[in-house]
């Protein structure tokens, strides 16, 4: 006949077999031996990692791939920095626009620069930082990563380019193809500048690439009373890389464009402004830097 045994009793038994003593080899001691387990860390990106992905300002683990920057890549990481107090205090990454992303940015800036070689607003360059999500941001992540991606043109709106090869160093130690030069700059049928593509300053140009101008302490520019501001802290940088005077005549030897970042980086903090020389109706085929009042001279018409 079969019995079936009520909870209390299995669990009688169950007790009576443990206690019964323990298999050979055993001490019963479950801690002998053992060092202590390190604390647990997140996840941190690597600086001088390349990576496949579009640029995002945040940054989840899951999507996290690094690939060799000899291969085609459209990314590159060039700091991984640390958020300091009171951001790194916050209950949430930081904000556009937030102190704490001003000064991830302005870090950026500067190692960008150091990595490069040079000033990368002189390259068809443009950078990011990149924020933990919120969900590794409550776990204790307070990385930032500063991203540098190669554009095809600075100045037509131009696209990403899947770039083979690291840019550490690219910009040093003389010209680079990556770096701001002559332009044949075309106009539509307003006068306004409709585009202005890229070609070698032996062929046939009307514009050239002169600097960077930060405007501080100004606004970024909604009227033409703002960009007027604008155009004359170029030309006057203008003056300095040709070599003429800044006088009433500077306005009648050249034109200007100038192209600050657009109004997300400008919340950022970022004052750079590219500014180019521009001659309408004139045909130059070489480079006018340092050549001085020849090179540009005085058009009354």
């Amino acid at each position: 006949m079969r019995h079936r045994l009520g909870l209390t009793a299995v669990l009688g038994l169950v007790l009576l077999v443990a206690g019964c003593g323990k298999p050979g080899g055993v001490d019963g001691d479950l801690t002998n031996g053992w060092g202590a387990m390190a604390p647990a860390t997140g996840f941190e990106p690597n600086d001088g990692a390349c990576h496949n992905a579009n640029f995002n300002p945040v940054g989840p683990r899951g999507t996290y791939e690094e690939v060799d920057c000899a291969a085609k890549h459209r990314t590159e990481t060039v700091y991984v920095g640390t958020y300091e107090s009171p951001a790194a205090d916050a209950d949430v990454p930081p904000a556009d626009g937030s102190a704490g992303a001003k000064a991830a940015y302005s870090i950026c800036d500067q190692k960008t620069t150091t990595f490069a070689g040079g000033p990368w607003r002189n390259a068809r360059l443009w950078i990011g930082v990149t924020r933990p999500t919120e969900a590794a941001w409550n776990g204790g992540a307070r990385w930032y990563r500063c991203e540098v991606l190669e554009l095809n043109s600075v100045e037509d709106d131009g696209g990403l380019v899947q770039r083979e090869g690291s840019l550490r160093n690219s910009l040093a130690g003389g010209a680079s193809d990556i770096q701001l030069g002559c332009y044949a700059i075309q106009l539509d049928g307003n006068g306004a500048i409709a585009t202005m593509p890229a070609v070698s300053c032996t062929a046939k140009h009307n514009g050239e690439f002169a600097g960077v101008w930060y405007a501080k302490g100004l606004d970024y520019p909604k009227d033409d009373a703002g960009w007027a501001k604008f155009h004359d802290g170029c030309r006057d940088l203008i003056a300095d890389y040709v070599g003429v005077p800044k006088d009433a005549d500077l306005q009648y030897r050249t034109g200007v464009v100038s192209l600050p970042g657009g109004a997300d980086v400008w919340a950022l903090g970022d004052r750079g402004v590219r500014c180019y020389l521009w001659l309408e109706g004139v045909e130059l085929t070489s480079t006018v830097k340092g050549k001085g009042t020849k090179s540009l001279p005085v058009q009354y018409k």
